[in-house]
């Protein structure tokens, strides 16, 4: 599995509702496909996508779309800030490499 949802749960007011956010994620060769199928998946739409095409690349989701992701095993728990920091490393580091080799 490489899509991936952190337990950020930064507090955010969205059209007056409040709400919990945290990030769904992927890594891996065909991280970006596999991102855009688990959003579809879990009814987000594609024009949501945060910093498309970069290492950050990813969708914020609610605490209930993020227990919906896991329930379902669309994606595989990770901690804000630990394990979140690690997989964008690893992204920056493969993006960087993949922008070299063009």
């Amino acid at each position: 599995m490489t899509v991936y949802v952190d337990d950020m749960r930064r507090r955010a007011n969205l059209t007056g509702r409040p709400a919990r956010w945290s990030h769904l994620m992927a890594d891996g060769p065909y991280a970006h496909d596999q991102l855009m199928q688990a959003a579809l998946d879990l009814g987000l739409r594609p024009e949501w996508i945060q910093h498309e095409g970069t290492h950050r690349e990813h969708f914020d989701v609610t605490e209930t779309v993020r227990q919906c992701a896991i329930a379902a095993g669309i994606a595989e728990p990770i901690s804000y800030p630990r394990q979140t920091g690690e997989l964008l490393a690893r992204k920056r580091i493969t993006h960087l490499d993949t922008q070299e080799t063009r």
